[in-house]
């Protein structure tokens, strides 16, 4: 698949609770998927332009989707407060929504990194994405809940290392599935991939395309 060779539109879409800010973009060809990549947590610094989340708007870029990644709630020039996932999974649903009102029949893939992918998870129930990425999610967040299994193939991405998540918390949550998700670990690789953005760019695309 071609790279992208547009670059990211600075765009507003209409939250719940006011305006998001967001980057919109679209792919070399004529898109065969919309993507909505989510950032981690917006009282730890996560913006939509953390490296981890570029690389998973990135992905689905290359791989063919009108993607857009978007700051929650409170985050730089988006309107509203923090609201413990709740909220930013109402966010994320409106990303959801700007994109299929422009590309109605087009599949959706959905996906998240830390807090991020908690709240895709969550937004998964109502979203029904076509594919799910998940990447470190923070699966102690869920506490005694457990989310419903999307109905679509679930790419599970953490690394063993990982220094805010615990991988067998994580690794343990996803094999409790009656159908568990793909899980793809990364040995010695913390939370924040450090020096492991491009293998995990291919471990993504790979599942996308």
């Amino acid at each position: 698949m071609a790279k992208a060779s547009n670059q990211p539109e600075p765009i507003t879409v209409a939250g719940p609770v006011g305006a998001l800010e967001a980057l919109f973009q679209l792919p070399a060809k004529q898109p065969r998927a919309i993507g909505v990549a989510c950032h981690p947590h917006p009282l730890h610094q996560g913006t939509m332009r953390n490296k981890v989340a570029h690389t998973l708007a990135r992905a689905m870029v290359d791989a063919g989707a009108a993607t857009l990644r978007f700051n929650f709630r409170g985050v730089g020039k988006s309107e509203g407060e923090f609201d413990n996932a709740v909220g930013e999974t109402a966010d994320a649903l409106a990303a959801v929504a700007w994109l299929r009102e422009r590309y109605p029949d087009l599949p959706l893939w959905l996906g998240g990194f830390s807090f991020g992918a908690q709240v895709s998870i969550q937004a998964a129930a109502r979203a029904r994405p076509d594919k799910l990425i998940s990447i470190a999610p923070p699966v102690a967040r869920f506490g005694d809940s457990r989310p419903s299994r999307p109905d679509c193939p679930w790419l599970l991405v953490q690394g063993e290392a990982d220094e805010i998540v615990d991988p067998e918390a994580v690794f343990a949550w996803a094999d409790a599935y009656q159908s568990p998700p793909q899980v793809e670990s990364f040995p010695e690789v913390g939370h924040f991939f450090h020096g492991h953005l491009t293998p995990l760019h291919r471990t993504l695309l790979d599942f996308l395309e």
